[in-house]
Parts: C-alpha cells; structure tokens; sequence
C-alpha cells in the first residue's frame, strides 16, 4: 500500500496496534492519541462491566491495558466478554463474574 492510503493504514496501527507512525507525525503526539483511545476503550468496557470494574478498582485500566495490547477492537460486547474471558484465565476475574459464567456462560446480546 502506498500513496494516502498507506500512509493512513500506518497511522491507524501507530495509534491502535502500537505501530511506527508515518513519516511527519509526531512520536509523542501518536503516544498521546492513543493512550486516549485505549483509556476510552477501556472505559466503555468498564461501562460494559460494572461490577468487575468496582471489583478490580485501580488495577482495572492496568489489566485491561496489558490484555489489550496487540488485542484488536472489536464491539464493546465482544471486548467486554474476551477481557472477561482473560481475567478468568489470569486469576483476577471476581468470585461474582467467575460464579456468573459457570451458570450461564457468556453473555449474549
């Protein structure tokens, strides 16, 4: 891909996948973007998900933030379910949303 195209391409990846900027962006302004973009995200799937979001208090953006990387958006349902799906996996998912799950699975909207 070259030309506008690409260059656009490259900027999405720098500000959601942690890719190089094109050339005449600034490093710290694409920093900026985007830890604004995944402190949104991870808004919306705390929005999503209450109750672990009250349970997690002040390590959820930073589960959250390591789960993200290199994990694309997806819907906030989907997002909210996949991250739901790591906690369990890590450990950190809270007795009411581990309880949850073993009753009645994922949820489906």
């Amino acid at each position: 891909m070259t030309g506008l195209a690409g260059r656009q391409a490259a900027l999405v990846r720098a500000l959601v996948a942690g890719g190089e900027p094109p050339e005449g962006f600034d490093r710290d302004a694409i920093d900026t973007a985007s830890k604004a973009l995944l402190r949104k995200r991870s808004g919306e799937v705390g929005a999503h998900l209450p109750h672990v979001r009250a349970a997690l208090g002040d390590r959820f953006f930073a589960l959250f933030a390591d789960w993200a990387e290199g994990t694309p958006k997806g819907s906030t349902h989907a997002d909210a379910e996949a991250f739901t799906a790591h906690l369990e996996s890590i450990g950190h998912l809270p007795e009411p949303s581990r309880r949850r799950r073993r009753l009645f699975g994922p949820r489906r909207t």
